[in-house]
């Protein structure tokens, strides 16, 4: 039986996918998963009807991997999220900072809070995850080790936060998507509607070029195109595309005809409403 109460995350309870879930989707359980695999599969498997993807960080980029296994999870976008990176430095209870000597998280959140990390004279050390980092912290007994971690990590495992918000940008967002069997079809009058898109250029002279000309021509705001190789061929390049636009939409349509003419295996991964973050940034922008 289908659960339609639960979306799928990557990642330990207390984990930014945690958090994003919660945000997002408040009237939906978060179910954590162990690798992005399963959680493409809790989908299909009907243990849950919805899946939270990182796609990309601020200050650290891509999330790897996802770009190579989201356009074969026979899953569609319907959703997105951007969800705001505020690392916290925990330790057991009763522990102060003069007490600390190692620190440990994802490699992305130790890369992202060196200011701290190099104040406080820690030593860091690699963890699979922050969450997962939280709960070894909690177990552990230490109270000269400390992990960077989510305020939700520190509420699940019952840590101190010793310091808030230590990451060294303000800026530090994460983009998740959010993904379901069935695709959407949203109003195109809705405010800005985001078209995301998988395609490869034919290995012709100016072939990247022709294929995108269509969407400068006929005004078509893209905003993010990004290359990965397939299959380790140098020669074999998929580019992942978000345009704002709906596909019925006639100027976005004519863009469309132009890439297929120029490219091959086309692929729309999801048709969706953009998120209020979106909106504030053109604002600002």
């Amino acid at each position: 039986m289908v659960n339609e109460n639960k979306i799928a995350f990557q990642g330990l309870p207390g984990a930014f996918s945690d958090m994003s879930c919660r945000i997002a989707c408040p009237d939906m359980a978060p179910l954590p998963c162990a690798t992005f695999e399963d959680t493409f599969q809790a989908v299909h498997d009907g243990k849950a009807t919805r899946a939270m993807i990182p796609i990309e960080n601020t200050v650290a980029g891509r999330v790897a991997d996802i770009h190579q296994i989201m356009p074969n999870s026979g899953l569609h976008i319907i959703g997105e999220n951007f969800q705001r990176v505020q690392h916290q430095l925990l330790g057991r209870k009763g522990t102060t900072l003069d007490q600390l000597e190692t620190v440990h998280s994802h490699v992305h959140a130790l890369s992202q809070c060196r200011k701290t990390i190099r104040e406080l004279g820690l030593r860091a050390i690699v963890h699979a995850d922050t969450a997962g980092a939280a709960m070894d912290l909690a177990t552990s007994g230490k109270e000269s080790m400390a992990a960077i971690a989510s305020a939700l990590a520190a509420e699940t495992y019952g840590l101190d936060i010793l310091r808030e918000n230590i990451e060294d940008e303000d800026h530090n967002t994460t983009r998740f998507v959010i993904m379901a069997k069935e695709p959407i079809d949203p109003d195109p009058n809705d405010s800005i509607i985001v078209t995301s898109f998988v395609f490869r250029v034919r290995n012709v002279p100016a072939a990247l070029y022709k294929a995108l000309g269509g969407f400068a021509t006929n005004g078509v705001n893209m905003t993010k195109l990004e290359s990965y190789m397939l299959r380790g061929e140098f020669t074999a390049t998929q580019f992942y595309v978000d345009i704002e636009g709906h596909p019925g939409d006639e100027l976005v349509r004519l863009a469309l005809d132009e890439l297929s003419f120029f490219s091959r295996e086309v692929k729309v991964l999801g048709v969706y409403p953009g998120a209020q973050f979106r909106m504030e940034q053109r604002k600002n922008g």
